[in-house]
């Protein structure tokens, strides 16, 4: 069988990434002072990706399936935590073409009133990611929909390696990358993207480590799904496309973080920067802020903070 992931390529990134520019935002990347969140001083990047339409690096993924794929008249299908779903039905909407969205009852409320807003068909039903990717797979089967898979499809990846694009365009001498871990499509593409050319550093919530499992069994495995940021970081194993590229281009130690750390990151970024980030959002800071993740001496670092669909903020002003 030929690995799809080579198809995964910076050219190719490259190329979706003027695809979908006239439709997507280039989130900026902003320089803070590590000391600002009591770590030790030194020059700290923040990718806010939360600031892309839908609410996540998402649409970018979306954008480049509906792009570059053969839409039938059924429109298209997608089974999603939550803001696949969003992202999914956001891109449908711009583009006319219908969307049937498939979320769990672990879907947060804001997600689910985002995916209606964008007027796509909206169905709720079983308790995580795997059960609506079964309901989506049947509706594909009696209705002939093209499915867009929120992180084992090629085309997924290539969008969501646009990420990195920009990342490397706006920081060219960035040492290491620290990037929130789900099904593997954004850390996929954007190791793609840097072909190890940066650390790419893999974080994942303790209660969902998918990709932890996976390097332990030297493939992909079921995980536990569990945690704060399930609705975003807990599907039921890393993806088979995604793998191969994540086993060659990312730093071989997965960092973990607890539930207590993402809270806290979470709060971090509220009190000091005013950024309001859902738990998946804040994981990959969350791996900086608890000390789960040390940088070298000299490490120019960034953080990629990348979604913000959440009603939960009970932030203290």
């Amino acid at each position: 069988m030929r690995d799809e992931s080579t198809d995964v390529t910076r050219e190719r990134i490259a190329e979706s990434y003027e695809l979908i520019q006239p439709y997507v935002r280039h989130t900026p990347l902003v320089t803070v002072d590590a000391a600002d969140f009591g770590l030790p001083s030194a020059p700290l990047r923040l990718k806010l990706e939360f600031m892309q339409h839908a609410g996540s690096f998402k649409v970018r993924g979306a954008f480049t399936n509906l792009l570059t794929r053969d839409v039938p008249a059924a429109g298209v299908v997608a089974a999603s935590g939550g803001n696949h779903g969003v992202a999914v039905a956001f891109a449908a909407n711009r583009l006319k073409q219908k969307a049937a969205i498939f979320v769990p009852t672990i879907a947060s409320p804001s997600k689910i009133e985002l995916i209606r807003h964008h007027g796509a068909e909206l169905h709720i039903g079983g308790d995580r990611y795997a059960d609506a990717l079964a309901a989506s797979e049947r509706h594909v089967a009696d209705h002939g929909a093209l499915p867009i898979h929120a992180f084992d499809q090629t085309e997924t990846m290539l969008g969501q390696g646009t990420v990195g694009l920009e990342i490397e365009r706006d920081a060219p001498d960035l040492d290491a990358l620290l990037v929130a871990v789900g099904g593997g499509g954004l850390i996929g593409g954007i190791a793609a993207w840097y072909q190890g050319r940066v650390k790419v550093v893999a974080v994942e919530a303790d209660g969902a480590p998918t990709l932890r499992d996976a390097f332990a069994a030297g493939e992909p495995v079921d995980a536990p799904a569990g945690g704060i940021a399930a609705d975003s970081l807990a599907p039921k194993r890393i993806g088979e496309r995604v793998f191969p590229i994540l086993r060659r281009y990312t730093a071989p130690e997965v960092v973990l973080v607890s539930d207590d750390d993402i809270r806290t990151a979470q709060q971090a970024l509220w009190s000091t920067l005013r950024i309001v980030t859902e738990p998946g959002g804040a994981a990959a800071f969350a791996a900086l802020l608890s000390g789960a993740y040390r940088p070298a001496r000299g490490e120019r670092v960034a953080v990629l903070v990348c979604g913000a669909n959440t009603t939960a903020v009970n932030f203290e002003s």
